[in-house]
């Protein structure tokens, strides 16, 4: 039985009310015996000598609240004590030995680690779950809407039990306005997000004690590494490629479409007043489109922006 009453049962009970309160078993037709045996069981209908009386659906409402209330608290405690009851089955599972690149076992195929299906994903969830201290994602080039937001939850859940995440994207992928939600979602929770227009390499780093690195120049494989002597390595050129960033609060606007335009004309190598004279822009405009550019991509000068935007456009 369910805890709200049916369409049958809140009919039956409103007639019996809309007649006094009371029913006599003669009127009843033999199809409606069901649901006032129904209505008796959750104490909305009271049997009495000559029938039945209606009774106050807010006992009811009260009943089924605190029993309600009891099960949310059993399962709120349930779910407090899960995880430590788990953990002795974790820290076996933890303690399995995890290939390295070092002993040339390292490398598994993109079906497993490097693809999208199901053991992909389960590997790296369960490297996520395991996570207690410190992620570092360095992201080269676009990724899916979709993709972002199936990692979010696990993304935040991570976050909210008190480990840092750091993600380094480069700025295409932050053009889509979806894609720019899901950054700012994971900013609001504490993850840090710089932009970096350089190439660089993809790596993942949880714990400063597994990585997961690209195992081919194609990315068709990938590879789990434990050796600590390399995984420091990689955190080393994780931090110099974080120092060189900038930070993605400058990217969660997409560019207004002019810019975009502008943007694309200075990767072709046009001037700013060959660009002014091709939208029909003042300069004026243009250098204030220029500025919001080198703002964004942290260029120097208009030669290191060019650069940046010929990068992502041939990225």
């Amino acid at each position: 039985m369910t805890d709200e009453p049916g369409s049958a049962e809140q009919s039956l009970y409103l007639a019996v009310v809309r007649a006094g309160g009371r029913l006599c078993p003669e009127e009843l037709a033999p199809a409606d015996r069901p649901t006032v045996a129904a209505l008796v069981a959750r104490g909305l209908l009271t049997p009495t000598a000559t029938g039945y009386t209606a009774a106050n659906p807010r006992a009811l409402g009260d009943r089924l609240g605190a029993e309600l209330r009891h099960r949310a608290t059993r399962l709120l405690v349930h779910a407090e004590r899960l995880p430590g009851a788990l953990q002795p089955l974790s820290r076996a599972y933890e303690a399995l030995h995890r290939p390295s690149v070092a002993d040339g076992a390292g490398a598994v195929d993109t079906a497993r680690l490097g693809g999208t299906g199901a053991a992909v994903r389960q590997c790296l969830s369960e490297l996520l779950a395991g996570c207690k201290q410190e992620f570092l994602a360095a992201r080269p080039g676009h990724h899916a809407t979709e993709a972002l937001r199936t990692a979010l939850a696990q993304d935040l859940a991570l976050l909210r039990r008190g480990c840092s995440m750091r993600t380094l994207h480069q700025p295409g992928a932050l053009d889509d306005p979806a894609a720019l939600r899901q950054v700012a979602l994971r900013s609001g929770e504490g993850a840090e997000v710089r932009v970096l227009a350089e190439p660089y390499e993809r790596v993942l780093v949880f714990d400063r004690s597994v990585a997961v690195i690209p195992a081919a120049e194609d990315r068709s494989r990938a590879a789990v590494v434990t050796d600590p002597t390399t995984i420091a390595y990689l955190v080393a050129q994780f931090e110099r490629d974080w120092a060189r960033a900038t930070p993605a609060d400058r990217n969660l606007r997409a560019p207004h479409p002019t810019t975009v335009r502008i943007g694309r004309l200075l990767a072709r190598g046009l001037t700013q007043r060959a660009v002014a004279t091709r939208l029909g822009l003042s300069e004026r405009t243009v250098a204030a489109h220029i500025a919001r550019l080198r703002d964004r991509y942290g260029a120097r000068t208009l030669f290191h922006l060019g650069w940046h935007l010929r990068g992502e456009r041939h990225g």
